[in-house]
């Protein structure tokens, strides 16, 4: 992850992609919906999720599409715009693949990107685009000095340092 911070102090540019994966699990779909309060049945209960066509539960779309978080997090991308088309389910114990392309980068730094989400056996299940903003000059700065101090908001990669 730090490598994606590196590029980001850089500078991103248009073509440039990021790839990462998750795998989903029980807990996340409980953590999700607790903190979102999204108690739809169709995530806890498999006799609902099996009126709706589905072998078991499914996780949330928005918990799938929130993988997108971790870029931006990572790079510093402020958001002002999300866009889902959630083609196909995602059950609990699938792991997914993001790929996020930056598309273009425009006046004051704003910036629109696209996002495929497969799963394993590389069937697309979600579509993203996104638009917000990358780190200028002065962010960019301010990103080489957290990751010259050991980065020390980002826990992921405090975690992957352990």
């Amino acid at each position: 992850m730090s490598e994606w911070r590196r590029q980001a102090i850089e500078g991103l540019e248009p073509g440039m992609s990021f790839r990462f994966s998750r795998t989903f699990t029980q807990g996340d779909v409980i953590a999700f919906g607790d903190l979102t309060r999204d108690y739809n049945p169709v995530h806890y209960d498999r006799r609902f999720a099996s009126t709706k066509k589905f072998p078991n539960v499914i996780c949330h779309g928005l918990l799938v599409g929130s993988m997108i978080c971790e870029l931006g997090g990572q790079v510093g991308w402020l958001a002002s715009g999300m866009a889902f088309q959630f083609l196909r389910p995602v059950y609990i114990g699938e792991t997914v693949t993001c790929e996020v392309r930056i598309r273009e980068i425009g006046n004051r730094n704003s910036a629109v990107a696209e996002a495929v989400f497969t799963n394993s056996e590389g069937v697309e299940v979600l579509r993203a685009t996104l638009t917000g903003f990358i780190p200028g000059e002065a962010e960019r700065e301010i990103l080489a000095q957290m990751m010259a101090e050991g980065d020390p908001t980002n826990r992921l990669q405090r975690a992957m340092n352990r």
